[in-house]
């Protein structure tokens, strides 16, 4: 039997309000979310390029970018397990939270209350 910390850690069944603190917590070091940030900028490119250009292999493109830089990040930089797994559609909103919060300046509230 799991200890009921990995229990919890695993759960499917939460709230958003509950799973945006987790997320951030996820991303405490700078150098992680930088490179969330740099796969985000690069699959909304990618999002763009297919639109303008009508080559839909961008839109290929696009996840392989996002999901790369975030996953390389939670397995090099953070040695945790991607959100993504638990969360999908949580995760990716999450992640564009976090990116425009930070565009904005206002991500800092966030990650401290998180902690």
């Amino acid at each position: 039997m799991l200890p009921r910390r990995s229990l919890s850690r695993y759960a499917l069944v939460m709230t958003y309000a509950e799973f945006w603190p987790r997320y951030l917590r996820a991303h405490r070091k700078p150098e992680t979310r930088a490179l969330h940030y740099c796969g985000s900028t690069l699959a909304l490119i990618c999002l763009s390029l297919a639109l303008l250009t009508h080559h839909w292999l961008w839109l290929l493109a696009a996840p392989l970018a996002g999901y790369g830089f975030a996953w390389g990040a939670h397995y090099g930089v953070e040695h945790n397990r991607p959100e993504t797994f638990g969360h999908p559609f949580w995760s990716l909103l999450s992640d564009y939270r976090m990116y425009f919060l930070f565009c904005a300046g206002r991500l800092g509230p966030h990650l401290a209350k998180s902690l």
